[in-house]
């Protein structure tokens, strides 16, 4: 009987050792927004396919009109050959959520990219984001889907 209710004592520890801080929820939040603007700057800073490969996890997947692309190496490719060197993106999160692990998160806001053509001219478009984030081994967030 002892064993059952230490075996208890320990699982219970364990799972709900994250909501022992109030805070912590918020914490993380704020940390994922954190992170989403890093993101956000280091692809106005360094470009698009630099960008999308340094926050995306090994298996990230993105979704570009309807085509599924999976991996860090092929969404790095995706970026260095469908796009324009000169094209821009930035977008700002609106909302942040984490799970109570803290091991998953989404976010999600405006996002305005601006493409070249051949001539020089450009062409807006705006719209919604949604990006799900996921905790690695070493504490770092990691995009999984976007």
């Amino acid at each position: 009987m002892k064993k059952i209710l230490v075996i208890l004592i320990i699982i219970s520890s364990t799972a709900f050792h994250r909501s022992a801080n109030p805070n912590q929820p918020n914490a993380d939040k704020n940390e994922l927004l954190k992170m989403e603007k890093e993101f956000s700057d280091y692809v106005q800073q360094e470009g698009i396919a630099a960008g999308f490969a340094k926050y995306a996890a090994p298996d990230a997947v993105v979704n570009r009109n309807g085509n599924l692309i999976s991996g860090r190496d092929k969404i790095n490719e995706f970026y260095n050959q469908a796009r324009s060197k000169k094209d821009k993106l930035s977008w700002t999160a609106d909302f942040a959520d984490v799970s109570a692990s803290g091991d998953l998160g989404y976010t999600y806001g405006k996002y305005i990219y601006v493409a070249y053509d051949s001539a020089g001219n450009t062409k807006e478009y705006k719209g919604i984001f949604h990006t799900v984030w996921k905790r690695q081994k070493d504490g770092s967030w990691k995009f999984v889907y976007d």
